[in-house]
């Protein structure tokens, strides 16, 4: 049987500690692959938006793989909407359909919370937020089980969205402030986090405060940019892929080289490259996000769900007795 799993369901069955520590394995784990991640795209011809097709989420240990289609519309609430199928791996068999906005918020946001609890400076408790949007609110929510946070510093082209999601982190029990560029969000805080569908640089390098650290979530398409190149090039830039840098990220966007960036965030996490090797260092990290992102959240949603029993079975592919009315 397969199982379907949509935002309801993966809420009852996913907490962020659990899934932090499945990404974290993850980030590890992917260092000994040599599978290249893919991304495929496509513009959708009626819309603003675009489709990309991340295909499969590979990872050892986990015995399973990934296929994500994934449509991003950046007028919509929730601006992507799409499917994770969860396949068996020697077998083919669908095991799981899941929410992909559910499943891409999560990854990203978490994968993001890791990176920045790791090069933020080890006394920074005041975030700024770029983009106040569902990946943002993630790492924020991720970031917290990692680290203290005390205060939050908002800027969004949306005021209404920004005091919304002020609103929500009030009552969260965080101090809440709503400014009027990114600009003061970076001169005030010793670590932001970037979460937009800018195309021009909304952050320069006489923004930025020195030893302060840049979590940049929105560069992860070709031609979409946050921080300008001399900003990248300053700093000591953390990538989670080389090549998809290069050819998707904010590195070959800025017309930057592999050079660039100092590691990927794998070898941080394990120890190999040190997060910061001077306190006046800026750190930035720029993903693009990786198909087994989406396997580690995936499988270990679905292993939750079949322990406590959460989820619509239903079977795929249908079998003789099935017809619709039987």
């Amino acid at each position: 049987m397969t199982v379907l799993l949509g935002a309801t369901e993966l809420q009852r069955v996913v907490t962020p500690q659990d899934m932090l520590r499945a990404l974290r394995q993850g980030f590890v784990s992917a260092l000994g692959t040599r599978t290249a991640p893919q991304r495929v795209r496509q513009s959708l011809p009626a819309s603003a938006g675009s489709i990309a097709v991340l295909l499969p989420g590979l990872l050892p240990g986990i015995p399973a793989y990934t296929v994500k289609v994934n449509a991003k519309f950046p007028g919509a609430d929730p601006a992507i909407s799409g499917i994770v199928c969860l396949h068996d791996l020697k077998t083919g068999e669908l095991l799981a359909l899941l929410d992909s906005a559910f499943v891409t918020a999560w990854r990203t946001g978490l994968s993001a919370a890791l990176a920045t609890d790791l090069l933020s400076p080890a006394g920074a408790r005041t975030v700024g937020i770029v983009g106040a949007g569902a990946q943002a609110d993630m790492t924020l929510r991720g970031l917290t089980r990692l680290r203290t946070v005390e205060r939050v510093v908002i800027h969004d082209v949306d005021g209404g969205r920004a005091h919304r999601a002020a609103e929500s982190w009030r009552r969260a029990g965080l101090a809440c402030q709503v400014v009027g560029t990114a600009q003061e969000v970076a001169r005030t805080c010793d670590s932001v986090v970037t979460a937009t569908w800018s195309r021009r640089p909304l952050l320069h390098l006489p923004d930025v405060r020195p030893g302060s650290h840049i979590t940049s979530l929105g560069a992860d398409e070709p031609g979409k940019a946050e921080l300008d190149a001399r900003l990248l090039r300053h700093a000591r830039v953390i990538v989670d892929d080389l090549d998809l840098a290069m050819t998707s990220g904010a590195l070959g966007t800025a017309g930057l080289g592999r050079e660039d960036a100092t590691a990927v965030l794998g070898r941080i996490i394990d120890g190999t490259v040190p997060a910061r090797t001077d306190a006046g260092q800026v750190t930035v990290y720029t993903p693009v996000g990786l198909p087994w992102q989406d396997l580690a959240l995936s499988w270990a949603a679905y292993q939750a769900a079949l322990r406590d029993g959460v989820g619509v079975d239903f079977r795929f592919p249908a079998r003789p007795g099935d017809e619709v009315g039987a």
